[in-house]
């Protein structure tokens, strides 16, 4: 079948099955349709969890998500990729086959290994299967502090992990802060060329279940969109400032993003 032209740029999300709704495929389809873009999502791992922790997972067989990425693929002109949860080895050697054949579309990547509460989704060799096979197919990678130095175990400091990442292939790195204790956010972002570029958000004041999986949706959403790395990173961030912002609690745990909401805050300094 020949694919038509799309009425929304169409971003392929592989992640995880929330079953709480804060995290996973149900965060990437609210924050793109919320941008303007339409998701089309593949399930990586069922997933065990609430808006406290997580305590089981399940990945799904990788031929069944490889043939259902090539069936999209092969319908829908796909304008950029996002990689979630990825739940196992397999899973990660089927995505990087598929999305090595289609290098021309952009890819972004939240290496989740574990859950908001603790509990983790992955292990060392999962770890370092996502670093040689994944990342170097990156336009974006997209870690907090600990996955960054999961990531790059050998590295002396969160920079020098950031440039190990990006001598291995991988386009850009931005290092997430919001897991970190300082006043405020600060978001880096390391690149090829150019002196890292550092984004301040105030910290708000709770705890959020899905916020990492909304900022990578948002980036790839305005990626798909046309935009420039630059400015997609920056209005990716300001949309996740104001979900988080607005986030309501659903349970007794994290409270969850509300992604209707758009504005704009501080961005680069």
């Amino acid at each position: 079948m020949n694919r038509v032209r799309a009425d929304k740029p169409v971003v392929l999300c592989f992640s995880g099955l929330d079953p709480s709704g804060g995290a996973g495929l149900q965060a990437d389809i609210e924050t793109l349709h919320a941008l303007g873009c339409h998701c089309a999502p593949i399930a990586t791992a069922l997933t065990v969890q609430d808006t406290r922790n997580a305590t089981r997972m399940v990945a799904v067989a990788p031929d069944l998500i490889a043939e259902q990425a090539r069936k999209v693929l092969s319908d829908m002109p796909v304008s950029c990729f996002k990689l979630g949860l990825l739940g196992s080895v397999g899973v990660i050697g089927a995505l990087r086959e598929l999305l090595a054949g289609h290098s021309d579309i952009p890819a972004v990547m939240d290496p989740v290994h574990a859950a908001g509460g603790g509990h983790a989704f992955g292990n060392a060799e999962t770890l370092a299967a996502c670093r040689k096979a994944l990342l170097p197919l990156m336009t974006v990678a997209m870690p907090n502090l600990q996955e960054l130095l999961q990531l790059a175990p050998a590295a002396e400091s969160p920079e020098a992990a950031a440039m190990a990442l990006l001598r291995e292939g991988c386009g850009n790195v931005l290092l997430t802060g919001g897991d970190e204790l300082d006043a405020a956010v600060h978001n880096r972002w390391y690149r090829h060329n150019g002196k890292p570029v550092t984004f301040c958000w105030s910290r708000l004041e709770h705890e959020y279940h899905g916020s990492g999986c909304t900022l990578a949706s948002a980036v790839a959403g305005n990626i798909a969109l046309g935009l420039e790395l630059g400015t997609a990173l920056e209005r990716a961030q300001e949309f996740t400032w104001h979900a988080l912002d607005g986030a309501f609690r659903a349970g007794g745990g994290q409270r969850l993003p509300d992604r209707r909401r758009l504005g704009r805050t501080r961005g680069a300094t």
